[in-house]
């Protein structure tokens, strides 16, 4: 038994009363081929407030009580047998979602295949608001989308998380990109890429916007079926906020009884997309290292920017989780763990 505790924010039970705070818990233990890392800076995603709420619970499985997060950056303490990327004192960024662990915590066991070297002009905040939001865009627009220069795509949320990276990232692929915001943000959205920026405040986006090949779906509620009046035939939608379909419970090797239910939720977007001439599908973001490593490159070459609203000490990430769930961040939320 490991007997060394750490300190970590967890959560203790799915439901309106998760019990979340902080807890002394146990020091990470490494296998072969994963990495120790003193954990420096950890970014929060809208998704590190769904976990507790038990919506996920078929889908992602974790151990209560849970350490809450997915994103970090710090510094590597130790190796496994099987590692041979990485040494102790590499600075790295890695996503941990989806392994039942988080990264609110002084230390985090990471997978060697999900980390990569920090980028050098980066600080460890700047690198730990990056995996989630980066990686999502990543393959929402390079694999699921299949991206090509010249093509127009529709980012609502332009200001928020990954409406602010995945606008950069589209304009360097070579995109004409469209996107909604309040009022306050119309001039900043249009600094970070955004060709046709339409302030949901005064105008609705389906009525002002046409001639899009593809949606990404980073809004809650029925902006999805709203999205299909502005694309072109053989337009795709790429969800990231659902609703889930069965392909998705497929490809995580759900039971018939969740691709029913899946297919049911999914039943009306799908219809409705099949009879305009569009396809839809859900993604569900996967921890990679060697995104992350091409992710940094443009990073380096300062041809993508992290966004940074709002940085907490650890001792404030109850604090953080609230201000992220008010849904108002420009850019992302950081959790500083180490001073």
């Amino acid at each position: 038994m490991n007997a060394k505790t750490m300190k970590a924010f967890t959560f203790k039970r799915y439901g309106k009363s998760p019990e979340s705070g902080f807890d002394n818990v146990g020091y990470p233990v490494i296998n072969a081929d994963e990495i120790l890392v003193k954990v420096h800076a950890a970014g929060l995603n809208p998704i590190d407030n769904i976990i507790p709420t038990g919506i996920f619970k078929p889908v992602l499985h974790f151990k209560l009580p849970a350490t809450l997060g997915s994103d970090l950056s710090g510094v590597v303490i130790s190796v496994g047998s099987r590692v041979t990327r990485f040494t102790p004192g590499d600075e790295i960024f890695a996503s941990i979602f989806d392994r039942g662990t988080g990264s609110l915590a002084e230390f985090a066991a990471v997978p060697e295949s999900a980390a990569a070297m920090k980028p050098a002009n980066l600080d460890f905040v700047q690198a730990a608001s990056l995996p989630m939001v980066s990686l999502t865009s990543w393959q929402a627009l390079t694999e699921r989308a299949r991206l090509q220069a010249g093509q127009k795509v529709f980012i609502p949320a332009g200001s928020g998380g990954i409406g602010s990276f995945a606008i950069q990232l589209a304009k360097h692929l070579g995109a004409k990109v469209g996107t909604t915001t309040s009022s306050g943000n119309v001039e900043w959205v249009s600094r970070l890429g955004a060709d046709e920026v339409v302030d949901y405040k005064k105008q609705q986006f389906e009525k002002v916007m046409s001639g899009y090949d593809i949606v990404l779906g980073t809004v809650r509620g029925d902006s999805i079926e709203k999205s299909t009046q502005i694309l072109n035939f053989g337009g795709k939608i790429v969800s990231l906020t659902g609703p889930l379909d069965t392909a998705f419970a497929r490809a995580r090797g759900l039971n018939a009884l969740l691709r029913f239910v899946f297919g049911l939720m999914s039943r009306k977007i799908i219809r409705l997309t099949k009879k305009r001439g569009l396809t839809y599908s859900f993604l569900f973001v996967r921890p990679d290292g060697n995104q992350l490593n091409q992710i940094g490159k443009l990073i380096e070459a300062e041809q993508i920017k992290p966004v940074i609203d709002k940085v907490f000490p650890f001792a404030e990430a109850r604090e953080a989780l609230a201000y992220l769930a008010q849904g108002h961040a420009k850019g992302k939320v950081v959790v500083k763990i180490q001073d």
